[in-house]
């Protein structure tokens, strides 16, 4: 082969591997990176969006360990992260300094509500309302009871299983101080270091107090009483109970507009509490993996979430 004929045979061949590439998919190398919430339902919403995403829209998403809270919202607003999922209103002061719906700069963008609505409280076992506290309904009534709930930690004050983690931004402790309270708000670091503390005082018929919240498996298990707290006023934060949490899907408005079919699924996406409360429960109970139980979820639910797609 002649070298003019080499030099048109390589440029031949360049020109088709160029062609070649521009004739893939847009959206084939494209790559979301996304939190893993740090609660089980989180977690659920969010596998559900990875696996849509990456199995039927041609993306390749990188989850992301890390604390739920301020740092997601501060981390998606520079746009080191594309989206979030379910977001809770009352665990989330970046919201109303961020995003538009609430008040916010839009500096990280409202994506739609995720279905999942959820209401947060303190829980007692029922057991020790019918037996010890019969007269047990608020926390004004948790002073008289103090000392079935006190440990050597404690020093003669109650112990309430709290938020597992300061990111969720429950404020525990300020708010049974402002409320006149005498517990001690203890947190265990993780979510499921909490159920189990519960589940294993519950076993030995002892007296706990434990933030919780539903949809949660954990009410399917064990006879919780809600204990009444003010009702919810954002100027008195936290002296107050929790507002009803209608959660949504959020993301870094640049890359939203960037990739508008992946926010088109994000805006789109319902799943129930009941769904959710299912998936939760195989995986938190029966010890099943959260890819397994989604996909599980997925093969047999069609017809609802080809609805969320573009």
């Amino acid at each position: 082969m002649t070298p003019s004929i080499m030099k048109k045979s390589l440029a031949g061949t360049i020109a088709a591997s160029i062609l070649a590439l521009g004739t893939l998919p847009a959206s084939a190398a494209e790559r979301l990176s996304a939190p893993i919430p740090d609660w089980t339902g989180g977690a659920v919403v969010c596998k559900l969006a990875q696996t849509i995403l990456e199995n039927e829209m041609d993306y390749k998403i990188k989850a992301i360990t890390m604390p739920s809270g301020v740092g997601v919202y501060e981390a998606m607003a520079a746009g080191d992260l594309d989206y979030g999922c379910e977001s809770w209103p009352s665990y989330s002061s970046s919201k109303d300094i961020m995003i538009t719906e609430f008040g916010g700069d839009g500096s990280v963008q409202y994506m739609g509500p995720t279905g999942i609505v959820g209401v947060s409280s303190y829980y007692v076992p029922r057991y020790f309302v019918d037996e010890v506290a019969p007269d047990l309904k608020s926390y004004a009534d948790l002073n008289k009871y103090k000392e079935h709930f006190a440990t050597i930690e404690t020093n003669g004050k109650g112990r309430l299983i709290a938020c597992p983690t300061p990111a969720w931004e429950c404020d525990d402790q300020k708010r049974l101080d402002l409320l006149g309270v005498d517990f001690v708000a203890v947190e265990l670091g993780t979510e499921t270091a909490a159920w189990a503390e519960a589940q294993g005082a519950y076993a030995r018929k002892e007296p706990f107090l434990l933030y919780a919240w539903e949809p949660h498996w954990i009410h399917a298990k064990l006879d919780l009483v809600k204990i009444e707290l003010p009702a919810h006023n954002a100027d008195t934060w936290p002296a107050t109970g929790w507002a009803e949490d209608v959660t949504y899907n959020y993301g870094n408005p640049a890359s939203m507009a960037q990739h508008t079919d992946a926010a088109h699924l994000l805006s789109n996406m319902n799943l129930s509490n009941t769904e959710q409360a299912k998936m939760v429960l195989a995986i938190d109970v029966d010890g099943k993996d959260v890819g397994e139980v989604v996909d599980a979820w997925l093969a047999e639910n069609e017809t609802i979430w080809r609805k969320w797609l573009p």
